[in-house]
């Protein structure tokens, strides 16, 4: 088991070049209450179009530039933590990088207390589309996401909607913010209502709604226990599942073509009828949610325990999409 005193913290700063993370970590480095008695490591990732002085940082900041991705190691993380006998490590990302290269190179006791995504408001739109992946993979696990430089006109209304779908698409629970000017800063609170009524005896999830509420129930499955539910997906049968036990889902595309995966959860139903299934048929199911520990899950996760299965024909388009 991990030394939890060994514990490493790191502030994690994403966003794309001209974002405003250099502003934004100055000012951080300069507050006495952030820095006071630490011994920082501030990691670069990138060469800002600003530059660090050194002179406004309230504590013993020890600057390190890592210039190209492959050079993002555990054994180099390591030894820089080690030469500046650090207490806390900040880090500029590299929004061109790719975020699955730090999760996994930081080394076993580093860990990610706060991560932040800073975006240029005007460039956000064409960095989405241009360049998906990486624009998705920041904001998923960034817990706010700060728009800069937003401007404060009749555009300003319709922009905020499609940024805030966006966002939500790969984050559900990040806070935004939008910057307008020093003194500026105005909270996102767009209302995000799940698509599908809750409170009906029967929740109904439409072919359209899978996404959404297979995201849902894994944020938030406490709220499902006792729930009866009908949706449409398919069944996977054989391997190593008990008798009786069948894993139901979709594809699901979260971001693009390449992110496509399979999204699914145990089902429980009539041993004698399971054994009839077909691997990979369309099915209707209708069960009621229990959140129990499986050895599937290896923790505790939603089971639906199935009253009715009956076959169904293929949902259209046959890939779930938010």
């Amino acid at each position: 088991m991990q030394d939890m005193r060994n514990e490493f913290p790191v502030y994690l700063f994403t966003g794309f070049l001209g974002g405003g993370k250099t502003t934004f970590i100055q000012d951080v480095l300069g507050s006495p209450d952030f820095c006071e008695g630490e011994r920082v490591l501030l990691i670069l990732c990138e060469e800002g179009e600003e530059e660090y002085d050194p002179g406004e940082f309230a504590g013993d900041v020890f600057i390190e530039t890592i210039g190209d991705q492959k050079g993002l190691t555990v054994l180099l993380l390591d030894q820089l933590r080690k030469k500046h006998d650090a207490t806390l490590a900040v880090m500029e990302w590299n929004g061109m990088w790719e975020m699955e290269a730090l999760y996994r190179n930081l080394p076993p006791a580093w860990l990610i207390v706060q991560q932040m995504m800073l975006v240029d408001a005007g460039d956000f739109l064409l960095y989405n589309t241009n360049l998906r992946q990486q624009t998705f993979d920041q904001m998923k696990g960034a817990e706010m996401i700060a728009f800069n430089r937003c401007v404060k006109d009749e555009n300003f209304p319709a922009w905020q909607q499609e940024v805030h779908r966006i966002v939500r698409v790969a984050n559900r629970r990040t806070e935004i913010i939008y910057e307008f000017g020093p003194d500026d800063v105005i909270l996102d609170d767009i209302p995000d209502p799940l698509p599908y009524d809750m409170e009906k005896p029967l929740v109904q999830i439409t072919e359209e709604d899978y996404a959404e509420w297979y995201r849902d129930m894994g944020e938030n499955q406490d709220n499902y226990e006792g729930k009866e539910i009908t949706v449409r997906g398919r069944a996977v049968v054989g391997g190593d599942l008990p008798p009786g036990r069948f894993v139901f889902g979709r594809h699901v595309m979260t971001c693009c073509e390449a992110d496509i995966e399979f999204s699914g959860l145990l089902c429980i139903w009539d041993e004698e009828k399971t054994r009839e299934l077909s691997n990979g048929q369309w099915v209707d199911i209708r069960a009621r949610v229990h959140v129990q520990y499986e050895d599937i899950y290896e923790e505790e996760g939603p089971v639906l325990f199935c009253s009715e299965v009956t076959e169904a024909d293929p949902c259209d388009p046959e890939v779930a999409r938010f």
